[in-house]
């Protein structure tokens, strides 16, 4: 299990649409963000704690324009917080060597690890609506650590 870093993206928002600022100064997703490899997405507040935790397969921009797209038809409404919240910073790592059976189920058991640790360090994701549970090795615990620490959250 290998996840890069694929970079910390600045998002503007509004209950109907979204823009991104890339890393590299585009108004794009970028490098592993446009791949269909699992990835875990952490989106937060300029100086605040992470208020949601994710994993797609999808092309970032695809996974987002998703929760702002949806109508509660099929019991999904979206998310919640682009109704709370007018810019964000969403950080992604890509699973560049993901399961070839489960291609999600390291992705999923480090979003669960991750939201764990936020929640260890004072409250759960204010936005958090789904977790995936599965049972988790040193090396899914060590990689969530090293996630949260981007945000001073201690383990």
């Amino acid at each position: 299990m290998i996840f890069e870093d694929a970079g910390r993206y600045r998002l503007t928002l509004s209950p109907t649409s979204f823009t991104v600022l890339c890393p590299e100064g585009t108004d794009k997703f970028s490098g592993n963000a446009t791949s269909k490899l699992p990835k875990v997405y952490i989106v937060s507040a300029d100086d605040g704690p992470p208020f949601y935790v994710g994993i797609t397969k999808r092309p970032m921009r695809s996974r987002l324009r998703i929760g702002w797209s949806a109508s509660g038809k099929s019991g999904y409404y979206g998310y919640a917080w682009r109704h709370r919240v007018s810019s964000a910073n969403l950080d992604l790592w890509c699973d560049t060597d993901p399961p070839a059976k489960d291609p999600c189920l390291d992705a999923e058991t480090i979003e669960a690890e991750l939201v764990y640790l936020i929640r260890k360090a004072g409250q759960w994701p204010l936005h958090q609506t789904e977790i995936h549970f599965h049972p988790s090795t040193d090396a899914h615990r060590a990689w969530a650590a090293r996630m949260v620490a981007r945000y001073g959250l201690k383990p």
